[in-house]
């Protein structure tokens, strides 16, 4: 399965993600944390389908999706 990378010291909670993501993979804390606001939440990883749409979209870059890359033999 793909990583799915949420650097809460970038995240600033516009909640972009939240809205863009086909798979409700992400959702909000339910209590506002030190930094005044409702930290995002990887609530699905198993649902991510890689679209990348919230790691394109995350004005402050703070989502990476990692791929795994397949095991494919490679020509020399």
């Amino acid at each position: 399965m793909d990583k799915i990378k949420l650097n809460r010291n970038w995240c600033k909670g516009c909640s972009l993600c939240i809205e863009i993501c086909p798979k409700n993979v992400y959702d909000r804390e339910s209590k506002v944390s030190s930094k005044g606001f409702k930290e995002i939440i990887i609530k699905n990883p198993a649902l991510c389908n890689q679209c990348q749409l919230c790691e394109l979209l995350c004005p402050d870059l703070a989502i990476t999706i990692e791929k795994k890359v397949k095991n494919a033999a490679v020509k020399k």
